[in-house]
């Protein structure tokens, strides 16, 4: 693939709704741009509302730099501007993230996730300085990614205030799964500000409880129906997203047996979507895994009117199927 860079002075699409945090697609070790090229377009194609490339679900931390660049820059040619695109660009360096995040500008990535340092375990006036430093060397607006099951490091009130108050940073991705977080958080962040979840069991009740919306593993598998809970709730109708929240809660359950890229990319692999190959240290699910989330397919099927997969359906449809 050519890698195109690419300059465009029109205003950057809103970031809210449903973000597939995709998953990056392999075979035999190697990337699988074609079944890259196949799932980006399923998304756009089920109205998800933006995509981000390269997180922990795409595997971020074994790509090479060429690997990440092709998964970027292919986001972005095949999106072609119907929706953002966000490129994960956080390490546990400073200088290493400021290179990633200005890389990531020029592939045409619409915004930059940022997870707090992991490993080096700063404390919060270390992550303070950290995006102070980053938002002042590049061009991009920030989203801070919040996961203390990851980092070991969780971010305390007074340092949500202070990271509200660098320019560049637009909002938090939060994946602790605490929905108390989107009241306490909208106090201290400015006005416009985006509160994200990154937990798919509670997104719906962060979405409810004032967050903008949902970065997703689970809508690789089941993107339709993810956003259509997501945009059912943002329009203020509870009783169609809680009907999608049924439908989608044996699914989120599975999902999170194990490791989330091996859990997603067994379901896509039993959807014929991507291979199931991860690379280590991840290795494939474990075969009761395995089971539960082929039933849990299966029960995704089964609960859609007349057999037919709500998933493969028009959003419109879905929509009036809903109430929507």
């Amino acid at each position: 693939m050519r890698t195109v860079y690419m300059e465009t002075n029109r205003p950057p699409p809103r970031i809210s709704g449903a973000l597939t945090a995709l998953v990056t697609p392999f075979e035999n070790g190697a990337l699988d741009r074609v079944s890259l090229m196949a799932l980006v377009e399923w998304q756009i194609r089920s109205g998800v509302d933006g995509l981000v490339a390269c997180g922990l679900t795409g595997e971020g931390p074994v790509l090479t730099e060429a690997e990440r660049a092709e998964i970027i820059g292919t986001c972005v040619e095949i999106a072609e501007g119907k929706v953002p695109v966000i490129a994960a660009t956080g390490t546990n360096d400073t200088a290493t993230t400021i290179e990633e995040t200005r890389h990531a500008k020029a592939l045409g990535a619409t915004a930059a996730l940022v997870t707090l340092p992991y490993y080096s375990k700063p404390g919060q006036k270390g992550v303070i300085h950290h995006f102070e430093t980053l938002s002042a060397a590049v061009d991009i607006p920030i989203i801070v990614h919040n996961l203390p099951s990851h980092t070991a490091i969780d971010l305390a009130p007074a340092t949500v205030a202070q990271l509200g108050a660098i320019t560049g940073i637009i909002g938090i991705a939060d994946g602790t799964g605490n929905i108390e977080r989107v009241t306490d958080w909208r106090r201290l962040l400015p006005s416009g500000s985006a509160l994200f979840s990154t937990h798919d069991a509670t997104s719906l009740g962060f979405t409810l409880a004032g967050g903008q919306g949902v970065i997703s593993s689970a809508s690789n598998v089941a993107p339709r129906l993810v956003a259509a809970m997501q945009h059912a709730a943002g329009a203020g109708n509870l009783p169609a997203a809680s009907v999608l929240l049924d439908r989608l809660h044996p699914l989120f359950r599975a999902l999170s047996r194990e490791s989330e890229p091996a859990t997603i990319k067994h379901a896509l692999a039993i959807l014929e979507k991507a291979k199931a190959e991860v690379r280590l240290p991840l290795v494939c699910v474990e075969s009761d895994t395995a089971g539960v989330i082929s039933d849990a397919l299966e029960t995704l099927q089964a609960g859609c009117k007349a057999s037919c997969d709500l998933n493969a359906m028009p959003r419109h449809v879905v929509g009036h199927y809903l109430s929507l």
